[in-house]
């Protein structure tokens, strides 16, 4: 073999290379936190003041069993009207998400079925409203 028909191969090589890549590249999913990132960014300050007042308080308690996860809001606010959205960020898959109204009984207390999750790991985003008072959380679980 010749050192021109060895030249055409590598090119001929590196143009399928370079095809390929891009194939892949456009056929990549990207998922974004937010569709509406520099709308959400405005109220930012909204959440840190939520954290800040669910820092003041006790903790969220959030306890996976084999068929439910239960949410258990902090006793300060158990006998109030709690309400908000709880939010399973998938940061893997956007498909994953799941965005519920929270729905806690008279002791502060929501569940969840798993049946409605996909078996991944969430952070559990829990923005909610009690005595007039703005709070969020964060926590992991694991589903897998």
């Amino acid at each position: 073999m010749n050192w021109g028909a060895k030249i055409a191969i590598v090119f001929i090589s590196f143009t399928l290379l370079i095809g390929f890549l891009v194939y892949k590249s456009v056929h990549t999913k990207i998922d974004l936190v937010s569709n509406e990132y520099y709308k959400d960014e405005l109220h930012f300050q909204q959440q840190i003041n939520g954290t800040n007042n669910a820092n003041a308080i006790s903790a969220v308690q959030v306890i996976p069993t084999d068929s439910l996860i239960t949410i258990i809001f902090p006793k300060e606010v158990q006998h109030s009207n709690i309400h908000g959205e709880a939010w399973f960020y998938c940061k893997t898959n956007a498909d994953y998400d799941k965005k519920l109204a929270i729905a806690a009984n008279e002791n502060g207390i929501m569940t969840v079925s798993k049946n409605d999750l996909f078996k991944t790991n969430y952070i559990l985003k829990l923005k909610w409203m009690a005595n007039n008072t703005n709070y969020y959380s964060e926590k992991n679980i694991n589903l897998q």
